[in-house]
């Protein structure tokens, strides 16, 4: 437990740490690389370049120092980043350098208003965050290695299908090349891959979401190719898009992820998702059914999917089969950009962007559970539609692509 007077000094810095937050983790990030390059394999090197990391980091370390009284509060964030690092084969001897690092940013960006004690005491808060990550993180290793054809660390897994989904998007399954058991996981997990990316040396991880349901005799990720644009374009997608073939071996870290469907109870689930945010939807979608399949309840479900056009809707004819085949499932695909040979009620339902006006009598239903996932801007959207209209804020879970959730 940390006394008062160490609370009051991290405290004290949480103004600070809002306004300069990312300047300090800018510092930090370039001199932990500098010290320890060998952890550049474990960070998304795009997130680097592109800031996204550091923006993360400084909120989220300026929201560890202003509830540092109840860090419970905290609690599904640090849930979250447990996940992510299990992933990332994030051990507890990490921690020891990164706190090293991150003190001794904390006292060359600060300067002056750095003093011994402010320094002792985010030593102190550190060690405190420290420990809490290390116990999620060890229940989740053990977790892992313990199911049916579960690992920690790195495994290899073969490609044994390469499967366009659409303009953008392409699906690979992949099985354990060691022979082994392909494991069991949640629907709405994700896995992280390993490549070695010429341009940069390195060995780099992504995490794309498992899109098909569990039980299967492989495990398919559905990756978007990341082309150059606002940003630099996606390494890794594109090397697995241009690549990565058949007969290929890949490293696969375990299931992840915090973002899973509740497969209890008869409750009606709807799945909002947009662009390449449908992947994990398409696990929840095809593990619903496989359960009704199997003798579970009927259970309502509505599948809401807004991409640009025809050409990157992935899954089309999955949705739509699905859809035709079980009167409890309904779907409202909405294309912003409709084309002269798209077909109404075929290849979409509606023009444009998602419009709750034209659907909420259909999808807005009661007891049922709210399933989001897509680019930031959108999740934002439809979280504030959802509340709008009444869906209380414990029904709606959500999945950001980007920092903190599945990536390119």
């Amino acid at each position: 437990m940390l006394s008062a007077t160490v609370r009051e000094l991290v405290k004290s810095t949480a103004p600070v740490l809002k306004t300069h937050g990312e300047a300090l983790t800018r510092h930090f990030y370039a001199r932990m690389f500098q010290g320890n390059p060998e952890l550049k394999q474990i960070f998304n090197q795009g997130h680097q370049q592109s800031g996204q990391q550091q923006q993360a980091l400084a909120m989220a370390v300026a929201a560890y120092a202003e509830h540092i009284d109840d860090p419970s509060v905290l609690g599904p964030v640090l849930e979250r980043i447990a996940h992510k690092h299990v992933s990332l084969g994030i051990r507890p001897e990490h921690y020891a350098i990164v706190g090293k690092h991150l003190l001794a940013s904390i006292r060359e960006v600060l300067g002056e208003a750095a003093s011994d004690a402010l320094i002792d005491a985010w030593a102190a808060a550190y060690g405190q965050l420290a420990d809490v990550l290390v116990g999620l993180e060890a229940q989740l290793y053990a977790a892992s290695a313990g199911k049916d054809g579960g690992w920690t660390g790195w495994r290899g897994f073969k490609v044994v299908g390469k499967v366009p989904e659409s303009a953008e998007i392409t699906s690979f399954y992949l099985r354990p090349a060691d022979g082994g058991a392909v494991p069991d996981f949640r629907p709405g997990q994700y896995l992280s891959v390993r490549l070695y990316i010429p341009e940069l040396g390195l060995m780099q991880p992504r995490q794309y979401s498992l899109s098909d349901a569990p039980g299967k005799d492989s495990l398919r990720i559905s990756v978007k190719r990341e082309p150059a644009g606002t940003g630099p374009a996606g390494r890794v997608s594109n090397r697995l898009h241009d690549h990565i073939q058949e007969g290929d071996v890949l490293d696969v870290a375990p299931p992840q992820g915090d973002f899973v469907l509740n497969t209890e109870g008869d409750t009606p689930v709807v799945m909002i998702s947009g662009g390449v945010g449908i992947t994990p939807m398409m696990s929840m979608l095809n593990a619903l059914l496989q359960r009704q399949k199997d003798g579970g309840p009927a259970r309502e479900l509505r599948f809401v999917h807004a991409c640009r056009a025809a050409s990157a809707h992935a899954m089309r004819d999955t949705v739509a089969e699905a859809a035709r085949r079980h009167p409890n499932v309904r779907r409202h695909v909405f294309y912003e950009q409709v084309g002269e040979g798209d077909r109404q009620g075929v290849d979409y339902d509606h023009a444009g962007r998602i419009d709750w006006q034209r659907i909420a009598g259909d999808v807005v239903l009661p007891e049922a559970d709210y399933y989001l996932c897509g680019p930031l801007p959108f999740m934002r959207a439809q979280h504030q539609a959802l509340s709008a209209l009444g869906v209380p804020a414990g029904r709606i879970h959500a999945e950001a692509f980007g920092t903190g959730g599945p990536g390119c």
